[in-house]
């Protein structure tokens, strides 16, 4: 079920106007997001500190980052000043303490990387739904729920030993030559599938939430636009978006406090140089999980996630929506003009 006017040409937009306006929505979603993650990791700061060598994932909407402390201070996410009364006392404390730009630490690294493999993830799916429209007949409809898992399963991979080389940054104050020396002894020992180290689990949340999140959200999108009897607006992308991803984010929540038990564990294992001593499967991860707080220690952190994913959806979709509007107009006045020149020459 499907409408025409919903789905508009892939050839009117060009791969690298693709990659422009996911680029854009990357910014703006990284610009609005990391100041919620920023002083949700103040709170919690506060509330347990953080012992030196303790890990903890900070996440802007865009992607996870380890952050390793020392003698109970972050490197570069946490500072651990001002006694907080909540988020928005928090807020007001922080800007007015330490500058408004505080609210931001951390997002230079999310720019370096989140952003490339979010503009390889947004342009591979949209290219990806096009063709599997085509090739699928009357099944197009599950297009996106297809093109919505291979293009994770490749943004994720091919930017995984990236994750890795900035993990072991993080926990260990080192130079790029040291870095390379023990990322050789790694691969020497363990093979090149040492730069691929954690991938599991990143699959396996990120996969499913992916082809459930385009799914739904293509599915939602024409809904609203039959509903309103309309075109894709900023306003439709945006509620399908942030509905799409809250629906994601609930079924896929196990599998993201696995990765992020995974991710602590590795980072603190990392700073310690006792990566030998790892946790050897996802499986061990979860079984362990349960066993020290039962069914329910896989869905802890349910209401935290969802206010994150949710607008982080949101507002990563309807950027990405708005941009590839702006070239499919600017595109279609351009073929008008050099129409319009060309029938006044002849």
């Amino acid at each position: 079920m499907t409408s025409q006017s919903s789905q508009p040409s892939m050839d009117s937009i060009t791969p690298f106007q693709q990659m422009i306006a996911s680029c854009s929505g990357a910014i703006i979603t990284s610009l609005f997001v990391t100041p919620l993650d920023v002083i949700k990791i103040r709170l919690q700061a506060q509330r347990s500190p953080f012992p030196k060598g303790k890990c903890f994932v900070y996440c802007n909407g865009l992607m996870d980052h380890i952050c390793v402390c020392e003698n109970g201070n972050g490197k570069a996410w946490y500072k651990p000043r001002g006694q907080f009364n909540g988020t928005l006392d928090a807020f007001v404390k922080i800007i007015r303490m330490e500058g408004i730009k505080s609210l931001w630490s951390g997002l230079p690294p999310t720019l370096v990387m989140a952003v490339p493999a979010t503009v390889m993830y947004f342009t591979c799916y949209d290219q990806l739904c096009a063709v599997l429209r085509m090739k699928m007949g009357n099944q197009a409809e599950k297009a996106p729920l297809l093109a919505g898992a291979i293009a994770r399963v490749g943004s994720a991979t091919l930017i995984s030993p990236l994750e890795l080389i900035r993990t072991k940054l993080q926990s260990e104050r080192q130079s790029y030559k040291e870095l390379s020396a023990v990322i050789r002894s790694s691969v020497r020992a363990e093979g090149w599938l040492a730069l691929w180290r954690g991938l599991g689990p990143t699959l396996l949340r990120d996969v499913p939430f992916s082809a459930m999140y385009w799914y739904n959200y293509e599915k939602g999108k024409v809904l609203l636009c039959q509903y309103k009897s309309s075109e894709p607006t900023v306003t439709i992308t945006f509620i399908a978006g942030a509905v799409s991803g809250s629906i994601a984010s609930i079924v896929t929540l196990p599998f993201d406090v696995v990765k992020t038990r995974r991710q602590v564990e590795l980072g603190e294992l990392q700073a310690r140089n006792q990566l030998a001593q790892a946790s050897p499967s996802t499986y061990n991860v979860m079984k362990r999980i349960v066993g020290e707080n039962g069914i329910k220690g896989l869905f802890a952190g349910f209401m935290p996630r969802l206010i994150k994913v949710a607008p982080a959806c949101a507002i990563m979709i309807s950027t990405y929506e708005f941009g590839k509007a702006f070239f499919r107009k600017t595109n279609q006045e351009k073929k008008r003009r050099a129409l319009t020149l060309q029938t006044g020459t002849t």
